[in-house]
């Protein structure tokens, strides 16, 4: 009888180990891809950071626009053809009309080169003293022709032979003498010097009169609250402890604000607030608010507190 062998039944692999490394191999797979493509994302940043190429995308167009009127005036050096050469470095085209630069300022007829100038002074010289000696000899002339007058040559003789009736004061010789010496005086002339007045014996002994002294400028006036009327513009200083205090601020602010303190009223009214009291030190003498406002801009101006207010 034959033998025939046997092995025995074959036992396939179980199913849920074989999915088991399909799934181990599959996820192994992902891994690596992810690491892979991690490291090539990183490495684009690098290179695009390294290349300078820019993130954010620049906006197409230009960032200004001039205007087509601009308005405004033009300058002077606006529209000059040399302008063109330096900024495209070509020339522009030539122009189709063409305009003549304003003529300069020229010289007068009377400005001249020192030279000529140096002549002509001394020709004018010339021609001043040449009309000086011709008016002195037409003055010769006349007082000749004067003297060559028949009736007053025989008034002249009449008078000399003549004799008063009465003797002369030495006076009157005195000035006889020097109306003839210097000849007939014009009307209105000092023919005789008049003597000074003799100096007062007792002048040194006389009291002598002190000048007033100047005085004093007033402080400023202070007015009482109670009596200004309500809606008077007034100009707030600042709150101090008494009146006393009030006063020499007043004091400091004249000195330092002198111009604008004149002619402004002192007002120190009594407040207070939380069971504390104080003075406010005010200035009057405003036309309207606008003055006040006026007033305390100086102030503010110069780092001091001022406040325009109105009385109620």
């Amino acid at each position: 009888m034959a033998d025939y062998p046997y092995d025995g039944p074959e036992t396939p692999a179980p199913t849920g180990r074989r999915a088991a490394s399909l799934a181990n191999w599959a996820g192994a797979a992902v891994s690596l891809a992810l690491v892979v493509g991690v490291g090539m994302w990183g490495y684009e940043l690098l290179m695009r950071d390294v290349n300078g190429i820019p993130v954010v995308q620049a906006m197409d167009g230009p960032m200004r626009i001039a205007p087509e009127d601009p308005g405004g005036s033009t300058a002077d050096h606006i529209g000059l053809a040399v302008n063109a050469v330096a900024g495209t470095g070509l020339a522009e085209p030539g122009a189709d009309r063409l305009l003549l630069a304003p003529q300069g300022i020229g010289l007068s007829d009377d400005d001249m080169p020192q030279k000529e100038l140096a002549a002509l002074r001394e020709k004018s010289a010339q021609i001043g003293a040449a009309s000086l000696s011709q008016d002195g000899a037409g003055a010769e002339g006349a007082a000749e022709g004067e003297d060559l007058d028949p009736i007053q040559a025989l008034a002249d003789q009449i008078a000399a032979n003549a004799r008063p009736l009465s003797e002369l004061s030495s006076e009157e010789g005195e000035g006889e003498l020097v109306a003839s010496v210097t000849g007939a005086a014009p009307a209105g002339a000092l023919i005789r010097s008049l003597r000074p007045s003799t100096r007062p014996g007792d002048l040194l002994n006389q009291p002598v009169a002190l000048a007033p002294a100047p005085e004093e400028p007033a402080g400023p006036a202070e007015i009482n609250p109670e009596t200004l009327p309500a809606g008077t513009r007034l100009a707030q200083l600042g709150a101090y402890a008494s009146e006393d205090v009030a006063r020499q601020e007043w004091d400091r602010f004249s000195a330092r604000f002198g111009e604008f303190m004149d002619g402004k009223d002192r007002v120190i009214e009594r407040a207070s607030s939380g069971g504390r009291t104080f003075y406010r030190l005010r200035a009057a003498g405003f036309a309207d608010l606008a003055d006040a406002r006026r007033f305390c801009a100086a102030f503010v101006a110069e780092n001091a507190d001022c406040i325009p207010v109105t009385t109620r």
